[in-house]
């Protein structure tokens, strides 16, 4: 699908009266829009090679001005999806700590997409943000729908314990491993 094809939803504009991303909050962090100070530490996390190999879209090595164009492709008005970081700076915690992401689909459909920082690995903070993000349903999707790669069991456990069903095996390319990697794709009812 090519992304000029992509409906936005109900409610939602694009150009300069682009709908404002909203800020979410949780018991252990905050979602909110990235910002140009964000850069560091989203660096620092999307460079280790451990999690790039567990996304299809992160570059290992990373190459200098990958994240700060990240950036500025989710502050644009014009963007494709909503991104956030999750940041728990106020519970005491870094102030990025992780990021996720929904990209609408259809007027329907979305697809939500995150990492989490390896220091924040198997805290429950992505079970945490997803069930949020959920409730929150920023596009007021009927459904919503993700993939993870089947050596990354613990995403494939946030997704079930979010009420997201199990519907099929797939394959996504992984720039990190430069290869295709297989994957399960489930989908959540909003309704």
């Amino acid at each position: 699908m090519s992304l000029d094809s992509l409906k936005m939803p109900a409610g939602a504009q694009s150009g300069s009266d682009a709908r404002a991303q909203q800020v979410i909050e949780a018991d252990r962090l905050v979602l909110r829009p990235l910002r140009r100070s964000d850069a560091g530490l989203i660096t620092l996390y999307s460079g280790d090679e451990r999690l790039a190999r567990m996304t299809t879209s992160i570059p290992h090595p990373l190459p200098p001005g990958t994240t700060e164009s990240f950036i500025a492709r989710a502050a644009d008005p014009d963007r494709e999806e909503d991104v956030w970081v999750m940041d728990g700076a106020g519970q005491g915690a870094d102030e990025v700590m992780g990021v996720v992401s929904i990209r609408p689909v259809d007027t329907s459909q979305c697809e939500i997409g995150y990492w989490v920082a390896p220091p924040y690995w198997n805290t429950g903070l992505a079970s945490e943000t997803v069930k949020v993000l959920i409730d929150a349903n920023p596009f007021r999707a009927e459904t919503m729908f993700a993939s993870v790669f089947q050596d990354n069991p613990a995403s494939a456990r946030v997704l079930t314990n979010a009420g997201f069903e199990y519907i099929g095996d797939a394959e996504a390319f992984s720039v990190a491993r430069n290869a295709k990697v297989a994957t399960w794709t489930y989908l959540r009812r909003m309704r």
